[in-house]
């Protein structure tokens, strides 16, 4: 669930309204304007789980039993490791479809709290919700190479649904595509008309996303 995500950008939004109009950000992301800011300490949930992802990325447990499976991580890297050679635009279909072939779980179901940010590995053992599947595509783009400078974990309002979401995003071949838990197909941000960008992340940085 994204209660806590539903609730920080009010509170980003009083603190740096005066600061976008005053810059004049350029416009980005689903052609809405942002302002960058290096203090990721207002998100404790993503500094955690970067921090998690490390110290569990040593792939352990029995693989020969489909019933308590610990492999899903070593299966995991096994998989980006297929996927090596192919062309970036190849490697970022196929980590989507991957990643989407994951069951949709709420936190509360999973975590027994209404937001938790999963792992790589947590994801795997227990699929997620929305935040879980665009995270787990980003640190699966990052093990491949990608620069993380060039990828977010983006959150957004579906207008459609009249709901939070959360997708990733990455800017590649001069455009800025969209992998989404809800299609399998990979799409330029300047296909999507029902999103409207809240905030973004990186591991360096967040981003304010207010309309022209």
């Amino acid at each position: 669930m994204l209660l806590i995500l539903q609730r920080l950008p009010l509170l980003l939004l009083i603190i740096y309204l005066p600061v976008l109009a005053a810059n004049n950000p350029p416009e980005h992301l689903f052609g809405y304007q942002e302002l960058r800011r290096s203090d990721l300490s207002l998100f404790p949930q993503w500094l955690s789980v970067l921090e998690r992802h490390i110290m569990e990325m040593t792939p352990e447990g029995q693989c020969d039993t489909p019933i308590f499976n610990q492999c899903h991580l070593k299966n995991w890297l096994a998989f980006l490791d297929s996927i090596v050679n192919l062309t970036p635009a190849e490697q970022i279909h196929k980590v989507n479809e991957y990643a989407n072939q994951k069951e949709y779980i709420l936190d509360m179901e999973n975590y027994g709290i209404e937001d938790y940010w999963a792992t790589p590995k947590q994801f795997l053992q227990n699929s997620g919700d929305c935040e879980d599947f665009a995270i787990i595509k980003l640190l699966s783009l990052k093990q491949l190479g990608f620069d993380t400078q060039q990828m977010r974990v983006v959150v957004v309002q579906d207008t459609n649904q009249r709901v939070a979401h959360a997708v990733m995003s990455i800017n590649s071949g001069g455009d800025i595509l969209i992998l989404d838990n809800q299609i399998n197909e990979v799409l330029s941000h300047t296909a999507i008309f029902h999103y409207v960008p809240v905030y973004s992340v990186s591991e360096t940085g967040w981003w304010m996303h207010l309309p022209k």
